[in-house]
């Protein structure tokens, strides 16, 4: 558990337990679980996200128990609650990028509306924490862009055993056990594209040297597992410095058909032995390109 100086906690909150039954937003909120009445994210783009809620808003959102794809707030008529605009990268949406840049673990709690068979019968559940584990846009299914975020679930999760009697609103809690699935990516062919760039970054063309020996790394274009499933073959993988690899991977720049970069000067540095399909950063750029 972590605090900023503004008193925002990001972890868990002493006290709680993961399965514990809230019976509406006020008792969540007095339980410092998520504390805005109304929003689905607690947070602001300076600090990060804190927590969210999953209450069936959004027509995009997916829920996998442990995998989560959640959709951004905003764009939506305030009557209908149809989306009716494209969302922008501020605000509560830039609090979650920023969770996911940062590293903190964000509390998710599922609704009794969020209509899944994972959700609650009644009121909300706490159902621990989540990371941020990669960020992205694309055409809703109302046909306008809505940011979307990949939430993993925690490997260590703070289950306790409830007390007797329910207090502050909610019930006793139950216990919950989670699996996380991994993507194992294929070394070999990441090891081959850097010795084909002699570990030089593709962007800047830096070559870093350690006592180890020289590093670099192996930047997916487009990204491994679910949603995106991109392939983990050398025509689908950069070779970056540190610094371009965390940029490209957050929108920070894309490239174009021809290989000119678009955010940041310059072109992608290539060499024939090592091919790029189009089609991969034609997928990086629909997804991560900054539309103003």
């Amino acid at each position: 558990m972590a605090n900023n100086d503004k008193g925002r906690v990001f972890g868990h909150i002493p006290g709680t337990t993961v399965g514990q039954i809230f019976k509406d937003r006020a008792a969540l909120a007095k339980a410092g679980i998520h504390k805005p009445n109304q929003a689905g994210i607690s947070g602001s783009g300076k600090e990060g996200a804190d927590s969210i809620v999953l209450s069936g808003g959004y027509e995009d959102d997916e829920d996998r128990g442990d995998e989560i794809i959640y959709t951004g707030a905003g764009g939506q008529d305030p009557g209908t609650k149809k989306q009716n605009a494209d969302q922008t990268l501020d605000g509560k949406n830039l609090a979650l990028a920023r969770s996911h840049l940062e590293g903190y673990p964000v509390r998710v709690s599922r609704s009794l509306k969020h209509k899944d068979p994972k959700s609650t019968e009644k009121g909300y559940e706490y159902s621990g924490l989540y990371k941020v584990d990669d960020y992205w846009q694309e055409k809703g299914r109302s046909g306008f862009y809505v940011w979307r975020y990949r939430l993993i679930a925690c490997d260590e999760q703070p289950i306790q055993v409830a007390p007797n009697e329910p207090s502050n609103g909610y019930t006793e809690a139950r216990r919950v056990q989670t699996t996380v699935q991994r993507i194992v990516r294929d070394t070999k062919i990441a090891k081959h594209v850097k010795l084909l760039h002699n570990y030089q970054c593709q962007v800047c063309g830096t070559s870093l040297e350690t006592s180890a020996g020289l590093y670099a790394e192996a930047a997916h274009i487009k990204p491994l597992g679910q949603p995106h499933n991109g392939p983990d073959v050398e025509s689908n993988i950069l070779c970056l410095c540190p610094n371009h690899h965390v940029l490209f991977d957050n929108g920070g720049f894309t490239i174009d058909d021809e290989l000119k970069l678009i955010g940041i000067e310059g072109e992608l540095k290539t060499v024939k032995k090592h091919k790029i399909e189009k089609k991969f950063i034609q997928y990086h750029r629909e997804h991560y390109q900054v539309r103003s």
